[in-house]
């Protein structure tokens, strides 16, 4: 088989299938990141990045660590880990090279960070996550739900995008002008999240465990701070090979996730960027979000007391031996 390049990219093994259930080979997957490069690469320039990789025959992993083989040419930042044992050598996707040769790595998901660089404490989104449960329907509740996050946001003046997530839930997407502390940020977003949720408690629920959420959409307010969210145009591991797409609130009600795949996003867009157009100025966190926000206790941390609390009266109720 004669070799193949683009923009100096060696690429290889092009016409094998994806993954399973792809629907696609991995030269779907390179056609449409180079059709896409332009509008791509701006959303995760600067941002340590956090790759979701299929190799033939293998499942989907998670992929943090510039691997040893790649070229001198793509930029890496260095990040400790929470417990300062190790350091994770992020890469860094600031050219459509780069983005070229993760995709011939079966790269197929990209997850930026929410800050550029080493500025941890500076966020430039504020994001609310809407995962429903599963269900024909599952779409269709997520933009419901977003549709309260959007009310929740318009009554403190602020305005915001949505996009899907590429999988059955949708992510509304504020960006930040400088000066509010990665802390700050994650209560802001607890609060939007809990005023949402009073505004209907039977179709939203801010609890963290999957077990209590009693059927309704979750509205996932821990993606701050250190977290990750699936790129605007990021394709993702998922029958059809969906991609995470920026819609406008009056196309958002009529859409389906299945919509926006590798196959029919260059068509639909042409020569557009609807992440850019639609993204409102940046803005600042009002007092009052934040305030209330503070009051909230983070859920990952509560669930985590939670579950250690339920293991304790498990054991206090088995029969001594």
């Amino acid at each position: 088989m004669p070799e193949e390049a683009r923009s100096g990219v060696r690429l290889t093994n092009l016409d094998q299938p994806l993954f399973a259930d792809a629907g696609a080979t991995k030269r779907d997957l390179l056609d449409y990141l180079d059709a896409v490069a332009d509008r791509f690469v701006p959303v995760l320039t600067g941002r340590a990045l956090t790759l979701v990789r299929v190799l033939r025959g293998q499942a989907p992993f998670m992929q943090k660590n510039l691997p040893a083989y790649a070229p001198a040419s793509i930029p890496t930042l260095d990040v400790a880990t929470q417990d300062g044992r190790r350091v994770v050598r992020y890469p860094v996707c600031d050219d459509r090279e780069t983005l070229l040769w993760f995709a011939n790595q079966r790269a197929v998901e990209y997850h930026p960070t929410l800050y550029l660089g080493h500025a941890f404490d500076a966020p430039t989104h504020l994001v609310v996550d809407l995962d429903p449960p599963a269900g024909s329907d599952a779409f269709a509740r997520a933009v419901q739900a977003a549709v309260l996050v959007r009310q929740v946001l318009r009554e403190e003046g602020m305005a915001a995008l949505a996009k899907t997530s590429g999988a059955k839930g949708v992510h509304v997407v504020v960006p930040l002008a400088p000066g509010s502390s990665a802390m700050d940020v994650a209560a802001a977003t607890r609060a939007v999240a809990a005023r949402a949720e009073r505004l209907d408690p039977g179709l939203t629920t801010t609890a963290f465990l999957v077990e209590e959420r009693g059927g309704k959409v979750f509205l996932d307010a821990t993606r701050a701070a250190g977290a990750t969210v699936v790129a605007a145009y990021s394709p993702r591991v998922r029958a059809g090979v969906p991609v995470s797409f920026p819609l406008g609130w009056d196309d958002l009600a009529g859409a389906s996730a299945e919509d926006f795949t590798i196959t029919t996003v260059p068509r639909l867009v042409g020569d557009a960027d609807p992440w850019t157009a639609l993204m409102p100025p940046p803005q600042t966190l009002g007092p009052g979000l934040v305030e209330e926000g503070h009051s909230i206790p983070v859920a990952r941390v509560a669930a985590m007391h939670e579950g250690k609390r339920r293991a304790r009266a498990r054991r206090a109720a088995e029969p001594e031996r």
